[in-house]
Order: structure tokens, then C-alpha cells, then sequence
């Protein structure tokens, strides 16, 4: 990597020389300051992701990173020396940092210097496939970059005053931020239209009243593989830290029914603001979503486990997503020895223990699925005349399972259908039908009341 005039850290376009046969190219030591703990797992999987090797690790121990240098003076020596006696060519710390901290860390240590944010920035650089994706990650990108831009082209700067000595009035690196600010500006317009085309493929969907279930989760918590287990898809599956990033959304039938399953970004502890914001249009799907399902690893370790389900569900807080009905999945089960699954069903005993590879679990959680959108659905006792048979088979659409008489003054369904798309279906309630069994001519605009026969609880 090489440090350009925008504070960006990017990959040298002309490398002086190879790196040995069977050695990284980049090599990190791993910094953090933690108030107690050694763990920096997580940031080694994301260097790995990156490509990156993690060839030595310094954590100091205090309440709050130090505000100028993150770490204190002494440990700073001690990371000097362990970047020189692993040869690391690269500094990474588990946090993000303000520009102060990564300039004077770069400063004391000789190497560069990338943060948490800056990792997961290029991880979704690498992963980024659609036109969209690629304008979030850029968005976020740009957000990240602009305060930490350097200027380097000190022969433009402002001179003395005089004749002769007036510089160009403006320093390259308010140009270099103006025209950062200005393409930010642009990516949020073309993001708005990328938000409006999904919202009008939303409402078509909505059109539908087709249930929407939302995958989310922590990152390779196995979230695609479970939608190709549901749906039969056959979405791309690594194993690797944020291989989804654009939304994937495929159909499940049910008994003749049919609902919609989106697979959808994963989430991970420290998830950079930028992301959040630039990545809202694709967020806007699990909000909107009737079910969630909180897919975790059971294979991880109990503390572990702990801490992931909390980093998922702050975030859903902060997209809000908070209040959206929720079940939890514990993906992995084939990982699981006897002894880890019964403690799972004391310690979480709302969640319902699958696995996508294997296929267990699955017909559990689909009943498990249809239960929790049951919830949300609403009982109609309609009199359909058999010249309105596009509104039967709309019905038939939305509940394959309803019950129908032939009578002599058109069908009689009893059904369920989704709370949103009870109101298409006023005018045909029985309470509508005349004492000679004729449907009322006023229809459904005078109509006064619910369509509701019951709804569950």
C-alpha cells in the first residue's frame, strides 16, 4: 500500500519489487486499546479478507485510546519493535481513528497506518458487483476520505502578499476537498434515484400483499446459504467476512402461498457510520420487511454469540428496524456437539437451531415463519361474484389455502391474507350481501366498517 495526497491508503500501481515466493505481499501488525481482553480475532478476519496477513499483535490495556496517539508513548516503542521483527510493512488498528491520531501514529511508527473503518471500506470495495453497490461503497468512501485528506502540492499554496507573490487563491487540498464534496453531492442524487426505482418496484410488491422476510444477521453468519436452502436459489456462497452486499430477493412457497425472502448485508460489531448512511437504500428493505430473521452462528462461542446478537441488534436499532417482529435463527447446527445444543436450548430458547447445509431444522422454521406472519394476517368471509373472477384469483394468490363454495350468486371464501391487502376486498364482504343473496350494488365506496371477520392475536 501507499499513502496517496487524499490520506487514502491504496496499492502501489508500480511495486518496486515482488514479494518472495510463499510471503504476503502486505504484512499488519494489529494494535488496540481495550479496557481488558486480547481478542483481536475479528480484525485478523478482516485483514484476511483484504488480503492481508496479521504477523503480530500489541494490545494495551486502558479505559479510553490515548487522544493524540491512540496508544501511550511507551507502547508505541513496543509496537516500533515488533513491526521491526516481523517485518511488517503495515500498521492496523481495531478502531477507527480521528486524522490526528493515524498521522502521528504514522509519524512515530515509520509504517502506514489503516484503521478498522478503513478495512471494511476496502472490503466492500472488493466486493461491490452492481452499479449501486458500487455508488454506496464509493459514497461511504468519499465520507471517510474527506477529512483525511493531506496536501502534499505545497508549491500551490498561498504566497506572501505583493506583486508577483500572489499565489492561485486557493491551495490544491481545498480543491482536492471541494471536488470531494461536489462528487459526494452527485452520489447522493443518483443514490435518490436508485432509491425511487426500489421503492417502485416496493410498492409492485406491495401490490402483491406478499409477506416480506428479511435475512440479516452478522456477517458469514450463513445468510445466503440459508436462502438458497429456503427458496432453492442459487446465490453465491464464501466462506468470508461481507461476500453479500447487494440485496437478493427470491420467492418461498408455502402451502400453495408464496412470500418473499431478501438476503441482505451482513452487520459486524464497529460498522462504520458511512456505511449505514450510504448503504440506506438497501437497509430500507429490512425495514420494511413484515419478519426478520436474526440468523447467527451457534457454532461460536457462548461470549461470542452474545456479542454478535448484541452489535446486530444495535444496529437494527439505528437503521429502525427496532420494532419489526423478530425471529431468531442458530445457523451452524451441524457443528454443534450434543452438549452445545442443549445448553443453546436453555440459553436461547425462543431461537430455532437449523442448518443450511444440511437441510435440519428447516421445516421448523418455515412453520416457525408461517406462525409469525399468521400474526400479522386477517380472516375475510367474502361473497365473490363469478364475473369478478380476476379478484378470485387474486385471492387464490395470496392464500392458497382458502376455502370455497360454489353458491348460486357467486364463491363464498373464507381466507387469509395479509392486513395491507384486507381492504381490496370491502365491496365482497358478506355484511355487504342483500336479503335476496344479491352483492350490493353501492360496492365498497359506501361501504362503512372493516372486512375483518377476526384477526389473530
Amino acid at each position: 500500500m501507499q499513502r496517496s495526497r487524499h490520506g487514502r491508503t491504496t496499492e502501489s500501481r508500480h511495486p518496486a519489487a515482488g514479494p518472495p515466493e510463499g510471503r504476503a505481499r502486505q504484512r499488519a501488525v494489529c494494535i488496540a486499546a481495550l479496557p481488558e481482553g486480547e481478542d483481536l480475532a475479528e480484525l485478523v478476519e478482516l485483514l484476511r479478507t483484504a488480503g492481508v496477513a496479521a504477523v503480530g499483535s500489541v494490545v494495551q490495556h486502558r479505559p479510553q485510546p490515548h487522544p493524540n496517539s491512540y496508544l501511550g508513548p511507551g507502547k508505541l516503542e513496543e509496537v516500533k519493535a515488533a513491526v521491526s521483527a516481523a517485518d511488517a510493512n503495515l500498521v492496523a488498528c481495531d478502531d477507527e481513528l480521528t486524522p490526528r491520531q493515524e498521522r502521528n501514529l504514522e509519524e512515530a511508527l515509520g509504517v502506514p497506518v489503516i484503521d478498522r473503518t478503513a478495512v471494511i471500506l476496502d472490503i466492500f470495495a472488493a466486493h461491490a458487483n452492481s452499479a449501486e453497490g458500487k455508488l454506496q461503497v464509493e459514497l461511504a468512501q468519499l465520507q471517510y476520505n474527506l477529512a483525511r485528506m493531506r496536501g502534499l502540492w505545497s508549491h500551490l499554496e498561498r504566497l506572501g502578499g505583493g506583486i508577483g507573490t500572489r499565489g492561485p487563491g486557493e491551495t490544491q487540498i481545498e480543491t482536492d476537498r471541494r471536488l470531494a464534496r461536489d462528487r459526494i453531492a452527485a452520489l447522493r442524487r443518483r443514490l435518490r434515484g436508485v432509491g425511487e426505482s426500489r421503492a417502485t418496484m416496493r410498492r409492485e410488491r406491495e401490490r402483491a400483499a406478499l409477506p416480506e422476510v428479511a435475512l440479516t444477521g452478522y456477517t458469514n453468519a450463513g445468510k445466503s446459504t440459508l436462502l438458497n436452502a429456503l427458496t432453492g436459489a442459487d446465490v453465491g456462497v464464501r466462506d468470508r467476512l461481507f461476500h453479500t452486499l447487494d440485496p437478493t430477493t427470491r420467492a418461498l412457497r408455502r402451502d400453495g402461498s408464496s412470500l418473499l425472502v431478501t438476503d441482505t448485508v451482513g452487520f459486524i460489531r464497529k460498522l462504520p457510520h458511512q456505511l449505514v448512511e450510504a448503504f440506506g437504500a438497501t437497509l430500507e428493505q429490512t425495514r420494511r420487511a413484515s419478519l426478520v430473521l436474526h440468523v447467527a452462528d451457534a457454532s461460536a462461542p457462548e461470549e461470542e454469540l452474545v456479542e454478535m446478537l448484541g452489535a446486530v441488534e444495535e444496529v437494527l436499532e439505528e437503521i429502525g428496524a427496532g420494532q419489526t417482529p423478530r425471529l431468531l435463527v442458530l445457523n451452524k447446527a451441524d457443528a454443534l456437539d450434543p452438549e452445545r445444543r442443549r445448553e443453546l436450548s436453555f440459553r436461547q430458547p425462543d431461537g430455532v437451531l437449523v442448518s443450511a447445509q444440511t437441510g435440519e431444522g428447516l421445516d421448523v422454521l418455515v412453520e416457525r415463519i408461517a406462525q409469525a406472519l399468521d400474526r400479522g394476517q386477517c380472516e375475510l368471509d367474502l361473497l365473490i361474484p363469478y364475473g369478478d373472477g380476476a379478484r378470485l384469483a387474486e385471492l387464490h394468490e395470496l392464500d392458497g389455502d382458502l376455502e370455497r363454495d360454489e353458491t348460486p350468486d357467486g364463491v363464498r371464501v373464507r381466507a387469509r391474507v395479509a392486513a395491507a391487502a384486507a381492504d381490496r376486498f370491502v365491496r365482497y364482504r358478506r355484511s355487504d350481501v342483500s336479503e335476496n343473496g344479491k352483492a350490493s350494488a353501492s360496492g365498497g365506496a359506501e361501504a362503512s366498517g372493516s372486512p375483518l371477520v377476526g384477526r389473530r392475536a
